[in-house]
């Protein structure tokens, strides 16, 4: 028996099990440090990246401002609404010129949790939208730094109800897959995949001139499509093996652990050069592991969606892009943007 290294971290100190007349190792999985502060310095890292590229691109540092409030504001309601629903791991990232996202996670995903975080992002937006345009009709010489109090109206109606086509990612797309699709069924795959085909056709042939980086959305989505391909046929071979994956990481069983580790190491090129445990040792890659191995784990999607909330989504729906029409501005969004 090899003497355990006492200089090693406390979380890489091995357990021991005694199983007959010999003793297996199973030191305690890998477990990430607390990282919500590095959290929010990349999402003020990606926020400063964003606005630096915008100042070269948008024609006036106003008009700047006002995109980046609109998508703040919307980021926002996203991020407000799965703080009160528990989920874990939250943080802001900016897309330069494409805008930004919420990030965070959850074990156990609610429809019905899960079409109110998506329509609190677009709904505040357009909510603020109709309230400028209702000020601008009292008095249309209304502005705010230097924009009339009518663009600032067309711009939170229009950027928040693009968010909410239903094309795969935006929000649109992502409450149509996750509430009216069952985003595990074949039917959600076939409008992933339609999703893809028409970002493609929209980034090079929907202007004037192509926007290549709307292409950004599709490759993401195309390799995810690869990621989750491999993962299913990981997580086939895991579950041959007799390992349980239907519990959250926390519950995951150190020995276990090990095991799918090493399933994992042998999967991914990336990580060719890991030995195979034992040794029980951590590599510098092993928060990249474990986040691997963290996805794999069965993620619940509670069906709780009754139809009669989904025809009253619909129509919430419905009635969003219903909002210009009774403010005659439909006419005046297609001038401005070129339809």
């Amino acid at each position: 028996m090899e003497p355990i290294d006492e200089s090693l971290p406390e979380q890489e100190k091995a357990e021991t099990t005694e199983i007959g007349d010999g003793l297996l190792f199973f030191p305690p999985k890998y477990e990430k440090a607390e990282q919500a502060a590095n959290v929010w310095l990349k999402s003020f890292i990606s926020l400063a990246v964003y606005l630096v590229l915008g100042y070269y691109i948008f024609p006036s540092y106003t008009i700047l401002l006002l995109i980046t409030a609109i998508v703040v504001i919307h980021e926002l309601g996203h991020f407000v609404a799965m703080k009160l629903f528990r989920y874990k791991d939250l943080g802001i990232f900016f897309i330069p010129l494409l805008g930004a996202f919420v990030s965070g996670s959850k074990r156990e995903v609610s429809q019905r949790e899960s079409a109110i975080i998506l329509l609190a992002g677009p709904l505040p937006g357009i909510i603020i939208g109709t309230g400028f345009y209702c000020l601008f009709t009292i008095d249309n010489s209304l502005s705010i730094a230097g924009i009339s109090f009518y663009t600032v109206a067309l711009s939170f109606i229009f950027l928040n109800l693009i968010n909410l086509l239903p094309v795969y990612p935006l929000d649109g797309g992502q409450l149509l897959n996750r509430v009216f699709l069952e985003e595990e069924s074949w039917v959600s795959k076939i409008f992933v995949f339609l999703s893809i085909g028409f970002l493609v056709w929209l980034a090079l042939f929907g202007g004037p001139k192509p926007f290549y980086p709307l292409l950004l959305f599709p490759l993401v989505m195309i390799f995810r499509l690869f990621g989750d391909t491999k993962i299913k046929a990981m997580e086939k071979k895991i579950q041959d093996s007799g390992i349980d994956m239907d519990k959250s990481y926390d519950e995951l069983p150190d020995e276990d652990y090990w095991k799918i580790r090493n399933i994992v190491i042998e999967e991914y090129p990336s990580f060719k050069e890991i030995a195979p445990a034992p040794p029980y040792v951590f590599s510098d890659k092993e928060e990249k592991i474990m986040t691997i191995i963290e996805s794999m784990l069965h993620r619940h999607l509670l069906q709780d969606m009754p139809v009669y909330g989904k025809l009253l989504l619909l129509l919430l729906w419905l009635a969003a892009f219903s909002i210009p029409w009774f403010l005659e501005m439909y006419q005046t969004i297609a001038t401005r943007f070129g339809f």
